[in-house]
C-alpha cells in the first residue's frame, strides 16, 4: 500500500505542469520585442517542441511544461536566435529580461523595424506587407501594387515604376512564367513585396525601372497554424482560400489554396482623324468578362545541421471568358463626295491558362556568422490556349443575327518554359567586410502558335489565311556571373559590384522560315553607399547600369487584327535598350515612423516605345527603338504611427520625361512633367473597429506621340476583429466616387486619335478571415 502511494505521488509530481516566463527585449535600446516565437525542447536534436508560444506586445511570454530539464529558444526575423540550455524546471520560474541581438547591420538591411507598418522605406526602395493594409482584402497582386507609392498600374495590368514600364518581376527571388498574369496571384498568398529601384549586381540587369520581388507565404511558426478566408462582392464576385503549415525542429511543411471567380464589364471609345484622307473613325466597344482561377502554393523545408533543403511549388489554372462588341462608324470624303461605312465586330473569346512553378533550394550556413552558400534550380511552365470567334455585321450598327455577313476564327496556343540555375556564395572577411559572388543561367523558350481563318461563304467552312496565321518561337539564354564587395564598418558603408551577362537570343518564324539571332555580352557595374549621420539619419547614393531586352511578343512581326482598322504588331528588328540609373537619397528611421527622399536620374539609350503609323486608312501600333529618353525627378515616401488610433503612409513622385525619337521622325519627340501620389490613412475606432481611406492620383503623362490623361480614385474599408483578433470581417468599397478611367490622345502631322476607357471600378467587397 505504501509502495502504491509513493508511486502515485511520484507520477503526480512528474505530471505537474510548471510555468516558465520572462520578457524579451532588444539588446541595443532595451525596448520590448513583441510577437517573437519562443519554445522549449528536450534536446537540440528534437524535431518538435514540448511547448511553444509568442511574446505579447510588451515582450512577455509564458510556457507550461512538466518538470524536467529543457532548452529554451527564441526566434525572430532580423535577430540572432536566443538559446538557453539546461533549464531545470521543477517549479515555476521567471527568467527575467532576456536580450536579443539584432542582425540588422548590412547595408541593404537599413529598414524601419516596425512589423505592423504596411509600407517600409529601405535603402534599396520599398517593402510592402499586404496583410497590414485593409484595402488588399479579397484582392490580387495588382490591387496591392495599385496602392503602393511610386507604382502605376495601367488598364491592361502592366506595371510602371517611376514612369518606366520596364520592371523585372520575380517570385521568391527567381524568374517565373507565372508573372505573365499578375491578376491571378491572390493577395492572401503574398507575404511581402520588395521594390528595388536601383538593384546591385546580385540581381539580373534586366529591366529599366528596377526589380519587384514577390515573396509568397510559406509559414515558419512552430506547431500547426493556418487560416481561412472568403470574399463576396458586387456582381457575384467571390474569392475563397485557406492555408496551413506545420513547423517542427527538423521539418516545415506548408500549403495554401485559393479559388477566385471575378466578373467585369466596361466600355471604350476612340475617335481617329486622318487629315489627308478627310476621314473620321468613331468606335465604341462594350465588354464583359468572367475569370475563374485556382491557385495552389505548397512546399517543405528540411533542417539538418547548418543546412536547409527546401522545395517550393505553385500551380495555377484559370478560365477566362470575354465578349467584346465593337461598333464603328467611318466617315470620309471620296472624290469630293461624302461617304460612310458602318460595321460591328463581336469577339467571343475563351482562354484557358495553366501554369506550374517548381524550385529546389539548398542553403548552407557555415560556422562563422554570415558565411553561406545557396544553390537553386527551378523550372516554370505556362500554357495559354485562346479561342476567338468573331462575328461581323457590315453596313449596320445592329448586331442582330439577321445582319450577320462575315465570320472569323482565331486560335492561339502559347507555351512558355523558364529554367533557372543559380549559385550564390557569401564570405565575411571580418566583422565589417564581406565578399559575395555567384553564377546564374536563365534559359527560356516561348512558342506561340497563332491560327487565323475566315468563313468561306460558298463552302460554309473556315479557311485558314496563311498571310495572318503564324508560329513564332523565341528562345534565349542569359548566362551571368557577379562579384560584390561590401564594407559596413563605421559611418560610411558601401557595396560595389560588377555583373557580366552573355545573351544568346534566337527567333524563328515558321511561316516564312525566317530566323533571327542576337549575341552580345555586357558588363553592369553597381555602387551603393550609405553615410550614417547618426543612429536615425542617413544619406545614400546608388548607381547601376541596366538593360531592357525586347520581349518575345514585341519581336513577333505578325499582326493582331481583332480590330481590322487598328492593328497591333511586333518588330523583329528591335534592339535592347541600355540604361544608366542614378539615385541620391535621405533616410530617417525612427521607432514608429520612417521618411525617405530620393532624387533620381535615368538615361536610356535606344528607348523602346510604342509608336502608331497610319497606312491606307489602317493604324498600325508597333514597338520601335527611339534614339533616347531621359527621366529625372524626386520621390517622397513616409510612414508614421502618429498615435494609438491614427497612422498613415504614402508617397509623392514628381518627374520630367523627355523622349527623343528624331531617328524615326520629329513628331516622335516629346517631353513633359508628371507626378503621382498615394496616401493611406488608418483609424482605430472604438469597440475594435478599424477604418481606412486610400487615395490615389496620377497626373497626365507623356508618350512618344501624345499624352495619357490623369486618373484618380479613393478606396474605403472598415474592419472588425473578433476572437482575440484571430478573426476579422472587412467591408471594402473601391473607387467609391466611380472616378477611375483611362484616357489619352495622340497627335501627329498625319492623324490625331483620342480614347476613353471605363471599367466597372466601383465595387463593394465583404471579406472574412480566421487564423488558428
Amino acid at each position: 500500500m505504501s509502495f502504491l502511494l509513493m508511486l502515485f505521488i511520484s507520477f503526480g509530481a512528474l505530471a505537474q505542469e510548471n510555468t516558465l516566463s520572462g520578457t524579451l527585449i532588444e539588446q541595443e535600446n532595451k525596448e520590448p520585442l513583441g510577437f517573437v516565437q519562443v519554445a522549449l525542447f528536450k534536446s537540440l536534436e528534437d524535431s518538435s517542441p514540448i511547448a511553444f508560444s509568442d511574446t505579447d506586445d510588451s515582450g512577455k511570454f509564458q510556457l507550461s511544461a512538466p518538470s524536467g530539464t529543457y532548452i529554451f529558444k527564441a526566434f525572430f526575423l532580423g535577430f540572432e536566435d536566443l538559446v538557453i540550455e539546461n533549464i531545470e524546471l521543477s517549479a515555476s520560474k521567471d527568467l527575467g529580461k532576456l536580450e536579443m541581438k539584432s542582425e540588422t547591420s548590412a547595408l541593404e538591411e537599413v529598414v524601419v523595424q516596425t512589423t505592423k507598418m504596411p509600407v517600409r522605406s529601405t535603402m534599396e526602395g520599398i517593402t510592402v506587407t499586404p496583410e497590414n493594409n485593409l484595402a488588399n482584402a479579397g484582392g490580387t497582386l495588382l490591387d496591392i501594387l495599385r496602392n503602393t507609392p511610386s507604382i502605376s498600374v495601367s488598364e491592361d495590368g502592366s506595371i510602371s515604376l517611376r514612369g518606366s514600364t520596364g520592371t523585372n518581376i520575380l517570385i521568391n527571388g527567381r524568374n517565373s512564367s507565372l508573372t505573365q498574369n499578375l491578376d491571378q496571384l491572390p493577395a492572401s498568398s503574398i507575404e511581402e513585396i520588395r521594390i528595388i529601384n536601383n538593384p546591385n549586381a546580385r540581381f539580373d540587369a534586366e529591366a529599366e525601372g528596377g526589380v519587384i520581388d514577390i515573396i509568397l507565404k510559406k509559414g515558419q511558426d512552430f506547431g500547426t497554424h493556418g487560416n481561412i478566408e472568403g470574399t463576396y462582392g458586387t456582381r457575384n464576385r467571390s474569392n475563397v482560400g485557406a492555408s496551413l503549415n506545420h513547423r517542427g525542429q527538423k521539418f516545415n511543411v506548408f500549403g495554401g489554396y485559393n479559388y477566385r471567380d471575378w466578373k467585369d464589364v466596361g466600355e471604350r471609345t476612340s475617335i481617329r482623324e486622318i487629315f489627308d484622307r478627310n476621314e473620321t473613325l468613331d468606335q465604341s466597344t462594350r465588354s464583359s468578362s468572367r475569370r475563374t482561377g485556382h491557385n495552389l502554393n505548397y512546399g517543405a523545408d528540411y533542417y539538418f545541421g547548418q543546412n536547409v533543403l527546401s522545395y517550393e511549388g505553385v500551380y495555377q489554372y484559370g478560365m477566362d471568358y470575354q465578349t467584346n462588341t465593337l461598333f464603328a462608324e467611318l466617315d470620309r470624303i471620296i472624290d469630293g463626295e461624302p461617304d460612310s461605312f458602318d460595321y460591328v465586330r463581336r469577339n467571343s473569346e475563351t482562354e484557358s491558362d495553366e501554369g506550374i512553378d517548381n524550385a529546389l533550394i539548398f542553403e548552407r550556413s557555415f560556422a562563422d556568422k554570415g558565411h553561406s552558400l545557396r544553390v537553386l534550380a527551378s523550372h516554370s511552365y505556362r500554357n495559354q490556349f485562346k479561342t476567338q470567334n468573331i462575328d461581323i455585321f457590315r453596313n449596320t450598327l445592329n448586331p442582330d443575327p439577321a445582319n450577320l455577313n462575315g465570320q472569323e476564327r482565331a486560335i492561339t496556343d502559347e507555351v512558355r518554359n523558364i529554367s533557372v540555375f543559380q549559385v550564390d556564395y557569401i564570405k565575411p572577411l571580418d566583422e565589417n567586410r564581406k565578399i559575395e559572388t555567384g553564377l546564374k543561367s536563365n534559359i527560356r523558350k516561348f512558342d506561340n502558335d497563332y491560327s487565323y481563318a475566315r468563313l468561306d461563304e460558298q463552302s460554309q467552312e473556315f479557311v485558314e489565311d496563311p498571310a495572318v496565321s503564324n508560329r513564332f518561337i523565341y528562345e534565349d539564354q542569359i548566362h551571368a556571373g557577379y562579384f560584390l564587395y561590401a564594407n559596413s564598418g563605421g559611418k560610411f558603408e558601401y557595396t560595389v559590384g560588377l555583373r557580366g551577362e552573355l545573351s544568346l537570343v534566337d527567333t524563328y518564324l515558321a511561316n516564312t522560315d525566317e530566323r533571327g539571332e542576337q549575341r552580345y555580352f555586357n558588363l553592369f557595374p553597381s555602387v551603393q553607399t550609405l553615410y550614417n549621420l547618426n543612429e536615425n539619419h542617413s544619406l545614400k547614393f546608388t548607381y547601376s547600369r541596366r538593360i531592357d531586352r525586347p520581349t518575345a511578343w514585341r519581336l513577333n512581326p505578325f499582326p493582331d487584327i481583332t480590330d481590322s482598322l487598328n492593328v497591333r504588331r511586333g518588330n523583329p528588328n528591335l534592339q535592347p535598350e541600355m540604361i544608366d540609373s542614378f539615385e541620391f537619397g535621405y533616410l530617417a528611421n525612427f521607432e514608429k515612423s520612417s521618411f525617405s527622399t530620393n532624387l533620381f536620374y535615368r538615361y536610356t539609350d535606344g528607348q523602346l516605345d510604342f509608336i502608331t503609323i497610319v497606312e491606307d486608312g489602317v493604324s498600325f501600333s508597333q514597338p520601335d527603338n527611339l534614339l533616347s529618353a531621359r527621366s529625372y525627378g524626386v520621390e517622397f515616401v513616409g510612414v508614421a504611427e502618429v498615435n494609438d488610433w491614427y497612422s498613415l503612409n504614402g508617397g509623392v513622385t514628381l518627374f520630367q520625361i523627355a523622349v527623343d525619337g528624331s531617328n524615326i521622325g520629329e513628331e516622335f519627340t516629346n517631353s513633359g512633367f508628371s507626378w503621382n501620389t498615394k496616401l493611406t490613412q488608418d483609424f482605430k475606432l472604438p469597440k475594435g473597429f478599424n477604418f481606412q481611406l486610400v487615395a490615389n492620383y496620377e497626373s497626365p503623362e507623356i508618350e512618344a506621340q501624345g499624352r495619357d490623361r490623369s486618373q484618380y480614385f479613393i478606396d474605403a474599408s472598415v474592419q472588425k476583429g473578433f476572437a482575440g483578433n484571430r478573426g476579422s470581417v472587412t467591408l471594402s468599397v473601391r473607387d467609391i466616387f466611380d472616378t477611375r478611367r483611362w484616357a489619352g490622345f495622340a497627335r501627329t502631322n498625319t492623324f490625331s486619335q483620342d480614347f476613353y476607357s471605363k471599367r466597372e471600378t466601383r465595387i463593394a467587397l465583404l471579406s472574412a478571415r480566421y487564423s488558428f
